[in-house]
């Protein structure tokens, strides 16, 4: 009894080329090698469609065609008998091979050549078993996928974001190996393009939190663009996220400063990577990133365990945001005045233009988190008020919070996490579920910038 092609799965890794059979409608046969086969589901294949040949002629012409694959581990071969159906040369499919297919082509030095046209799917006819010799498989390894439960549960079990977003990584780290991970959620963008923000990184000698990538951008903006996991077993300068490209214009003559305050964390030339979106109710809401020196450090099941795991952390960031909004505490009463903050001044001074604050002319954070910083920082001088609530941010039209997904939480823990870092005379301190306190050792002298 044949397998079924989700026990070929190793096959498909691209570590030994696979041969792809094809004939015209005279029945000239033509054979030619084929840079990937893609498991796209317990029927299909994609193929990856990369030049105009004799094999493109002949499945448009004669849509079918039989495929060899071989197992690395015990080189046992597989003839699988194809049905061309369609070509994608767009969206998730398209993405995720065209991703895989430009570390292949770094890997062989093949990079000026390859290039991805489209994902051609085929649909599964038949699985074959080629005689010949095999060598003995190797000592079965523990498969990731034995820790989803765990780790599963190790995320549901949390009641606080800020403890998920570094225990998720965390777990990555002590349980699959996974040393260098990023977490970011997703901006959805109301007065500029959605992009990506850093909340929580592990393994970097910066934490990066508050940087920034575009969506499409990288292997981590091109996985939540298309809602789709992307791995990579070969370094790929195409899909460096470093070289991120940022799309804002501004009006300032800052621009360029302002982009770079906030560098990306991580390896230098990642031999492997790993993005996996973060999806709620077909929404993407951030993306899990993992990323290694080594060559193909995650395997499928990585990919599958972290899909999963991903699925298991956007429910439970679901829930804790509509906890936090169900229970938002009414309006905070000013508090009566205080003794005030001795001390030289700190000086905060604010661009309009995106919201970015500086803290004594060091860059601290820009857009909604900016906003708020410097909200609280007003409201702070002019009536020594130190209370405040989430409701009232989201009822400040000020802040310019999304209509959906606003992450204000997220956002509070980013600035709280910048202010710890940058300026730790500032502080964001939780006193209670939708209430926070805001602190400050030192008088604040607030420069309003002037508009360019």
């Amino acid at each position: 009894m044949n397998p079924p092609l989700s026990a070929l799965r190793a096959c498909f890794e691209g570590e030994i080329p696979s041969l792809l059979a094809s004939c015209s409608l005279d029945g000239t046969p033509n054979v030619t090698y084929v840079s990937q086969v893609h498991y796209v589901d317990a029927e299909h294949v994609a193929l990856s469609f990369q030049f105009f040949n004799k094999t493109r002629e002949n499945v448009l012409e004669h849509p079918y065609a039989t495929a060899l694959v071989v197992d690395p581990g015990s080189g046992r071969r597989w003839r699988l008998q194809l049905r061309y159906l369609r070509t994608e040369e767009s969206g998730p499919l398209f993405e995720s091979m065209r991703a895989r297919l430009a570390g292949i082509a770094s890997h062989t030095g093949m990079a000026g050549v390859f290039r991805l046209r489209g994902a051609d799917v085929y649909r599964l006819l038949a699985i074959e078993p080629v005689p010949g010799p095999v060598v003995p498989p190797p000592e079965p390894a523990a498969s990731p996928l034995a820790l989803l439960r765990p780790l599963a549960a190790r995320i549901a079990a949390h009641s606080d974001l800020a403890a998920l977003l570094d225990d998720t990584l965390a777990a990555l780290d002590s349980e699959l190996g996974i040393r260098h991970s990023m977490l970011l959620l997703l901006d959805p963008g109301r007065q500029r393009p959605a992009r990506l923000f850093m909340v929580a990184s592990r393994g970097y000698e910066a934490s990066g939190l508050g940087s920034e990538i575009p969506l499409g951008n990288g292997v981590i903006g091109v996985a939540a663009a298309n809602r789709t996991p992307i791995r990579i077993s070969h370094f790929t300068a195409e899909y460096a996220y470093g070289r991120a490209i940022r799309e804002e214009i501004r009006a300032s003559g800052l621009a360029e400063q302002l982009e770079s305050e906030i560098p990306l964390p991580g390896l230098p030339a990642p031999r492997s990577q790993l993005a996996v979106p973060i999806v709620v109710t077909d929404q993407v809401v951030g993306v899990l990133y993992g990323e290694s020196a080594e060559d193909r450090r995650f395997s499928y099941e990585h990919e599958d365990l972290l899909v999963a795991l991903a699925a298991q952390l956007g429910a439970t960031i679901a829930l804790l945001r509509l906890a936090a909004e169900s229970h938002d505490a009414a309006d905070a009463e000013p508090a009566p005045p205080g003794t005030a903050p001795g001390g030289a001044p700190v000086r905060l001074r604010h661009y309009a233009v995106n919201d970015s604050v500086f803290v004594d002319d060091e860059y601290l954070i820009k857009g909604v988190a900016g906003a708020i910083l410097w909200k609280l920082a007003r409201e702070f001088s002019a009536g020594r008020r130190t209370e405040f609530t989430n409701r009232e941010l989201r009822l400040d039209p000020s802040l310019h919070l999304p209509d959906i997904s606003d992450n204000l939480e997220a956002r509070l823990i980013l600035l709280a996490r910048r202010l710890q870092e940058r300026s730790p005379s500032l502080r964001i301190v939780k006193t209670g579920r939708g209430r926070f306190r805001f602190e400050a050792d030192a008088p604040l002298h607030l420069e309003q910038a002037a508009s360019a």
